[in-house]
């Protein structure tokens, strides 16, 4: 058993609220033990005043550290778990874009395998953005392979996917609720839906937004679409917030109108993440990499290569939330929605010893993942 002292722990109050607890021991093995009264484990652990958090969950990452979930290569995937920790990851669901089905398929038989690794963030299942998307907001996705959505294409791979994205109005609602039957995230996402479509899709379970604002039809006073809708309901929202895919303004005004429990902060980074600047590339595409933006030739804003602990620092900052706060929407707000939270997402007696330790700038000084240490600085 380990027992850490002397850290500022960001743990739930009695309604659920995080909050930052000084002065609490944790004591863990693979799992929280208790959290209180140091009980003198096998190893003390003194966490020098930094934050003690619950392990980042980043349900929407398509590649770091040179490497993307459409490699062809199991290595690469494993590259990729390994890479994660270092920006307070501890689980995440590795994203595959919008490329031939056979691809797909390949990238699901892998991520179905990788969630039995070791070593690494927990691969958690997967994030399917696109085929079934629309071609008129298809951002960094090839026209070529989107194609109509139908759940029969899918089926085999309803236990490794956890989260898809669609356009409302390219599909049969059908679709929505055999997803929702196999316990699949329907998000909507890269689509030019009226605000009427997305709020009936929205109300029929696709009750996600994939990176609110971006590739989707925006806020006009008179032809209101999925922004609209995202914000007069209870759909939770993806935010990329690193400035460049969101405008610190935008992110304040999600923040004041979403409560709190439906906003998740992503990093959709891709490969580049982690390089430096330089000529990366995406589904084929060459992506030129300049500070934090990512562009295809053309242009076009090409994922991120943000990473987690710098994502919650940039929404903090921008909307004055605190950090106990700014904490749930990268721990507690993913695990709801994937159904884990009774297993993780919090710092909880019984759930699983996923453990970040980081300082008042956000740095990632120490992670554990299931109890063991996985990363230090």
């Amino acid at each position: 058993m380990k027992t850490l002292i002397n850290g500022r722990l960001i743990a739930p109050d009695a309604k659920g609220n995080f909050k930052i607890c000084a002065g609490e021991a944790l004591n863990f093995d693979e799992k929280i033990i208790s959290i209180g009264k140091a009980q003198g484990g096998v190893e003390t652990i003194d966490a020098e005043n930094l934050f003690v958090s619950p392990g980042f969950i980043n349900i929407h990452i398509h590649g770091s550290a040179g490497v993307d979930t459409m490699d062809d290569d199991i290595d690469a995937l494993k590259k990729f778990a390994e890479f994660l920790p270092s920006s307070g990851v501890t689980s995440f669901l590795p994203t595959t874009m919008t490329l031939p089905l056979k691809k797909i398929y390949r990238a699901l038989e892998r991520i179905r395998i990788g969630k039995n690794f070791s070593g690494g963030a927990k691969i958690l299942g997967a994030n399917v953005e696109g085929p079934f998307i629309s071609k008129k907001f298809k951002g960094a996705q090839a026209e070529e392979n989107i194609i109509p959505a139908n759940f029969e294409l899918i089926k085999n791979f309803s236990d490794v996917i956890k989260i898809i994205t669609v356009a409302p109005e390219e599909i049969n609602f059908d679709f929505i609720d055999r997803c929702r039957e196999k316990n699949i995230v329907v998000s909507i996402g890269h689509s030019a839906a009226t605000y009427e479509t997305a709020m009936a899709a929205i109300e029929q379970g696709a009750n996600h937004i994939t990176h609110l604002f971006n590739a989707q039809s925006g806020f006009h006073h008179r032809k209101p679409g999925v922004v609209v809708a995202a914000l007069d309901s209870n759909a939770v929202v993806e935010l990329i917030a690193d400035n460049v895919h969101v405008h610190p303004a935008a992110q304040r005004i999600v923040s004041k109108i979403k409560p709190r429990r439906e906003i998740i902060l992503i990093t959709d980074s891709l490969r580049a993440c982690g390089l430096g600047d330089g000529v990366s590339e995406l589904g084929g595409q060459k992506v030129f990499v300049k500070g934090n933006l990512a562009t295809l030739e053309d242009g076009t804003i090409a994922g991120s290569v943000a990473k987690m602990n710098e994502v919650l620092k940039i929404f903090c900052a921008n909307t004055s939330t605190d950090i106990a706060s700014g904490v749930e929407t990268i721990t507690k707000n993913p695990a709801v929605e994937l159904g884990i939270f009774d297993k993780a997402g919090s710092l909880e007696v019984g759930k699983a010893a996923d453990i970040v330790l980081f300082d008042d700038e956000l740095n990632i000084r120490k992670v554990f993942i299931g109890g063991r240490l996985n990363y230090f600085s």
